[in-house]
């Protein structure tokens, strides 16, 4: 975590030209020392998910999936009968019975909303649908006149949470998760996964990543953040994730342009506006995969200045890539994310 001193570019890279794309699994070929790695993988939440291990589970697969449906089932804003769903259409301000796992999520979320000022907020669900990003697809911008009234469904102040019951001060608020339920999915198969006995273990759930202990060629396991030109597999920089979660996020893949402007389906719940700063992609490094997960959200939302001060502020190990006046990439790091870069990336398998 981020010390007293403050996050300076220590390493500093310009990339012309080049966006960064995602996470992913980059296994570097190096000990000679070998185990039997188990690799399964499967959908959930409109993504992919990937766990690897060291030695096998006949039952790891089912019981992986059958986790992930279950979270799903509460969680999802596509499923008409998940808890979210009849949340969002429940038109009352009376008090709704959830599960004990939503409301940790939705708890959770409110406190990345209280230390980010507002920045990430999960009632944003009426503005991503009217930016055409949501059940609603759309790449025309909404007037001033339905902006105003979305922004009436939304804030985070407004939902009373109570021990099994939310309230929402207005009936046609409704909440979305997207922006921390991977990465809860993510500690949640972890935790399965402590459950069942594996030590050495990488869970990646599109793109939000724990890893504990050691892969097959007992290393660290090392996580590439990839800039994408016309190959595959050309990285930004790679990482080795010691017991530690990471999740990125950034305006480079969800979008659309609208008379020579990006419109970004990262939407800032304080002005119902798209984010149009300078920070192309923020990662961030934190224990818990949910807390990453939410953290990227809500520094994405605010660009590099203030994520910045935010990261200070609240101890986040972060790593920043922003857009110069030459649309090339320049890229910050906390001072403790530097330990767990790899600065020999030409090694790749």
């Amino acid at each position: 975590m981020l010390g007293p001193k403050p996050i300076r570019p220590i390493h500093h890279y310009v990339l012309p030209g080049l966006f960064v794309l995602s996470l992913f699994v980059a296994l570097i070929v190096r000990s000679p020392k070998q185990h039997r790695q188990q690799n399964l993988q499967g959908e959930i939440m409109g993504t992919y998910w990937i766990v690897k291990t060291i030695h096998g589970d006949s039952d790891l697969q089912d019981a992986i999936q059958a986790e992930l449906d279950a979270i799903n089932a509460k969680m999802s804003t596509y499923l008409p009968q998940s808890e979210l769903s009849l949340f969002n259409t429940h038109q009352e301000t009376t008090p709704f019975s959830f599960s004990n796992e939503t409301i940790e999520v939705i708890q959770a979320a409110q406190k990345v909303s209280e230390h980010s000022n507002g920045a990430f907020d999960v009632t944003i669900k009426p503005l991503v649908d009217l930016w055409g990003f949501g059940t609603n697809k759309s790449t025309t911008p909404p007037s001033e006149q339905y902006r105003t009234a979305a922004m009436k469904k939304v804030g985070y102040t407004s939902l009373t949470i109570n021990a099994k019951t939310i309230q929402k001060k207005n009936p046609q608020m409704e909440i979305d998760l997207s922006a921390i339920a991977k990465g809860y999915a993510v500690d949640q198969i972890a935790q399965l996964l402590d459950q069942k006995g594996h030590a050495n273990y990488m869970v990646d759930i599109g793109g939000e990543i724990k890893a504990k202990g050691k892969n097959s060629k007992d290393q660290y396991w090392r996580i590439g953040i990839e800039t994408p030109d016309t190959q595959r597999g050309a990285y930004t920089d790679i990482i080795e994730l010691q017991d530690m979660a990471i999740a990125t996020s950034g305006d480079y893949r969800n979008y659309y342009e609208q008379d020579g402007k990006r419109i970004s389906h990262t939407i800032d719940a304080r002005t119902g506006m798209p984010i149009t700063h300078t920070l192309a992609s923020v990662s961030v490094l934190h224990p818990s995969a949910m807390m990453a997960d939410g953290w990227a959200t809500a520094l994405n939302v605010v660009g590099p200045q203030e994520a910045i001060t935010l990261a200070q502020k609240h101890n986040l190990n972060i790593m920043l890539i922003v857009r110069n006046k030459k649309n090339e990439h320049e890229i910050q790091y906390s001072n403790q994310f530097t330990q767990y870069r790899i600065i020999d990336t030409q090694k790749q398998e």
